[in-house]
């Protein structure tokens, strides 16, 4: 009937990264483009909701899915050569993120380097404009391919088209209407390295100038060890890394803030500053605190981990208390950054 198999009471449970329970319906792994109208029509037909994952590495499994979860599977990678220091890397939505990073950097491009290590696929980067130590994806961003449910024909998208903020886009504000299938990035070999943020600055800042001195590689694998050393590993840990967004705050807000904090960390952005939310949450005293199943972890406040045998609903009941005493301390509130998903 479709291009892809469709099977029955498929277990979710290792399908993200939180190892939170749930099963769903259907599943069907999408490897190609043509099967996703086929799919959704199945769908339809069966009078079935549908849920697309990458590597489930940003959401929280409340419960099973009663519809078909679509799992994007496209394995894609080839350049389009442009000039001697720009390429275009196309990428199919199921490729794994950090493979691809690496892959462009072991070529001598420059742009993604900072974003190493963040889990999950190619398909998902779009969805939260991921970014990571001053960069964001939407600064390497060409155009991305993917299927409108709304209109029923495969659309490209063009950077503003993306509508691309802070973990944002318009692919996440209306997360039922389109389905990536390929992702085209801008790279270069000699755009310059940024690394002015964090731990980054402090790895590099003796460097006379760390543009000839080091390669996107070298860099990729410093980001890559930075996040070992401050995030636990999904595969041993369960967890989504980040759960909650950095707020961005006015800087009458940061000034009012820094009169009763003012050790208070906040990072410039734009006309605004960012806050930074596992310092909030450590304030709160949350880091390392542990319940029967759930947790935070104790090293970084802002991530929020699995024990195991717990459930999604566990996991948002300790978040929602996170938030409620960062919201009484700080005035400020916090944006979970996982999507919730499940209908059981």
């Amino acid at each position: 009937m479709t291009r892809a198999v469709i099977e029955e009471r498929v277990d979710l449970q290792a399908r993200n990264t939180l190892c939170l329970p749930g099963q769903a319906a259907w599943f069907a792994r999408v490897r190609q483009d043509e099967a996703i109208p086929e799919l959704f029509d199945w769908a339809a037909e069966q009078g079935l909701p549908v849920l697309v994952i990458g590597g489930g590495s940003n959401i929280v499994l409340r419960s099973g899915f009663r519809g078909l979860v679509l799992a994007m599977a496209m394995r894609e990678r080839h350049w389009e050569m442009l000039d001697s220091d720009t390429a275009r890397l196309t990428l199919g939505a199921g490729e794994n993120w950090h493979e691809a990073v690496l892959y462009a950097c072991k070529a001598g491009y420059r742009g993604i380097e900072n974003l190493a290590l963040i889990p999950g696929t190619v398909g998902a980067a779009p969805i939260q404009n991921i970014g990571a130590y001053g960069a964001e994806l939407s600064q390497v961003f060409h155009n991305l391919e993917a299927w409108d449910r709304s209109e029923s024909r495969f659309r490209t998208f063009s950077l503003d088209e993306c509508d691309f903020g802070y973990r944002q886009s318009c692919f996440k504000q209306d997360p039922d209407r389109f389905v990536i299938t390929r992702v085209r990035l801008t790279l270069s070999r000699h755009r310059s390295f940024q690394l002015s943020y964090g731990e980054l600055a402090e790895e590099y800042g003796h460097l006379q100038d760390p543009d000839t001195e080091l390669t996107p590689l070298e860099v990729a694998k410093t980001v890559s060890d930075i996040r070992r050393r401050k995030l636990p590993d999904p595969s041993f840990l369960p967890n989504a890394g980040s759960f909650f967004k950095n707020p961005v705050v006015s800087p009458e807000t940061v000034a009012d803030l820094r009169k009763s904090w003012p050790e208070l960390v906040a990072y410039p952005e734009n006309d605004n500053y960012k806050l930074a939310a596992g310092w909030l949450i450590d304030q709160c005293g949350w880091k390392g605190h542990r319940e029967s199943h759930v947790g935070v972890h104790s090293r970084q406040a802002l991530v929020l981990i699995h024990h195991g045998n717990g459930t999604g609903d566990e996991l948002l009941e300790l978040a929602e208390r996170i938030r409620e005493d960062v919201r009484k301390r700080f005035g400020v509130i916090l944006e979970m950054e996982p999507r919730v998903v499940g209908n059981e």
